[in-house]
């Protein structure tokens, strides 16, 4: 009798212990060293294309099997796009669901990152967007309802990767900017104050406490007229701390992927134009909307 006990006391032990192993192998330093390397490209293409960096992430990982698959050492190709109809570059052939696919093959990762994000604009994978950035667990099952992957269990070993290695503190950086400390100015003028870029090509400051238009136009060398010109400031209006300020005149329309956007509580025309450097009338004439016209909360946007 005694002898059964501890036959099953062994048995136990061995199945905790080895459970405790492969969860202490859950996090794997070839997952880390992938997510080192590849972090800065998917926060990248995060800007440019409004895609969650995490999501970007996860499939990279999954789909790529951390930069081990032969997909990634013999093409580039870190998520397992194949070659479709539209495709007119390089061309792999391997046997993955069927004999003999066809994926496409690329220069260089950054190629692979950009042609992923290109081909979840697609009209297929639209309702991707109306998801919130941060929504990482949306756009893992929204991905999986899309068919990206035939895997019944995809929307689940995303979110598990997201989790597992934190991928969605990417997803905080996705404000663009490109930060410049000290900036000089054409006529030759050093700019001791911080001006970041756009995503879509704009210079822009961000207004501190207790600024007004005049000291920001002296800080920046600039004429406080085309200050407030190219901001289209309405009349008596206050700056407040991180106020967006450009520094050079707004564009027509938004630029790729920003079609459309959902207004939030509080927030009007001029502030969504200056979310994305959008003329104001260009703002309304996208929209069809007179000059009186005040966004409702929920109301939907066309951007370009």
């Amino acid at each position: 009798m005694k002898i059964f006990n501890y036959k099953w006391i062994i048995v136990f032990l061995f199945f905790f212990m080895r459970s405790n192993f492969l969860l202490a192998r859950e996090i794997n330093q070839n997952y880390l060293n992938y997510i080192d390397t590849y972090s800065t490209l998917a926060i990248e293409v995060m800007h440019k294309y409004k895609i969650p960096a995490s999501v970007t992430l996860a499939q990279a990982l999954l789909e790529s099997e951390a930069g081990e698959s032969i997909l990634v050492k013999e093409t580039n190709n870190h998520f397992g796009i194949k070659c479709h109809r539209d495709w007119i570059g390089e061309c792999y052939y391997y046997s993955d669901d069927k004999q003999n696919e066809c994926f496409r093959k690329y220069k260089k990762a950054k190629d692979s990152f950009e042609d992923y994000s290109s081909f979840l604009h697609k009209n297929r994978y639209s309702s991707l967007f109306m998801l919130d950035i941060n929504d990482y667990t949306g756009w893992a099952i929204e991905l999986q309802k899309c068919g990206y992957a035939s895997d019944k269990f995809y929307a689940n070993k995303l979110i598990k990767l997201i989790e597992d290695y934190k991928l969605y503190q990417f997803d905080k950086n996705n404000n663009l900017q490109i930060e410049y400390n000290t900036i000089v100015h054409p006529f030759g003028y050093v700019i001791q104050r911080k001006i970041y870029i756009s995503y879509n090509g704009l210079l822009y400051i961000l207004a501190k406490e207790g600024d007004n238009y005049e000291t920001i136009a002296k800080d920046i060398k600039i004429n406080a007229k085309n200050l407030i010109s190219y901001n289209e400031i309405p009349q008596n209006s206050r700056l407040n701390k991180d106020d967006i300020l450009y520094l050079e005149k707004k564009k027509k329309k938004a630029k790729i992927p920003y079609f459309k956007y959902v207004v939030k509580k509080g927030e009007t025309m001029h502030k969504i134009s200056q979310l994305y450097g959008i003329c104001i009338k260009n703002l309304y004439k996208l929209n069809k909307k007179s000059f009186d016209y005040i966004p409702m909360e929920g109301d939907t946007l066309q951007l370009r």
